[in-house]
């Protein structure tokens, strides 16, 4: 029988392992393959352009490790933020989480956001508010719209994290419990 210290360390151990396999198994989309990606990292900007309605007085929990980079942008933006590779389907962690989610993974998110009940504010295309799986927040979400298309950092198979020079879609930050002056924010 494992102690408890080596059972917490097989535990983490087993959640890494199935993160990295998540994300070797999402970074590997091309253009013949058509396998869904989710590689694409949020530049600083797209935090900075929504600060004002991001609540200083909350602890964030930027809730998709990605590159690690997203984290460390709202913290040097001066916010408390926990931002570690762990399973967001079996944590619960912050006041409110602020993040870019894995876009194939939306399905599972939202009903898992809305069992947590906590604020949150998701950069994730505009052509989501269309799916079923939104309308669990039917009448309960507000937007905010970027003025231009979000041009994401792209990681790279071998982890490199690089520029893109355009992106084909828009995307909206979906926001849930953050009190926005209006319903529809245009930025």
């Amino acid at each position: 029988m494992m102690d408890h210290t080596a059972n917490v360390v097989v535990n983490k151990l087993i959640h890494i392992l199935s993160y990295l396999i998540l994300q070797k198994t999402m970074s590997a989309f091309t253009h013949e393959t058509f396998i869904k990606h989710d590689d694409y990292m949020t530049p600083k900007h797209a935090w900075e352009s929504i600060q004002e309605y991001i609540p200083k007085n909350k602890v964030i929990w930027e809730s998709f490790y990605g590159d690690g980079q997203s984290g460390t942008h709202l913290t040097d933006m001066g916010y408390d933020v926990v931002h570690e590779p762990i399973d967001f389907f079996e944590e619960n962690r912050g006041d409110i989480i602020v993040s870019n989610p894995p876009f194939s993974l939306a399905k599972q998110i939202m009903p898992r956001l809305l069992e947590l009940d906590k604020p949150f504010i998701l950069l994730m295309p505009s052509s989501k508010i269309n799916t079923q799986y939104m309308r669990i927040f039917k009448n309960k979400l507000q937007i905010i719209i970027p003025p231009k298309r979000i041009n994401f950092l792209k990681m790279d198979k071998d982890g490199n994290v690089v520029p893109t020079k355009s992106c084909n879609f828009e995307c909206f930050y979906y926001c849930y419990k953050i009190g926005l002056p209006n319903d529809i924010v245009w930025l």
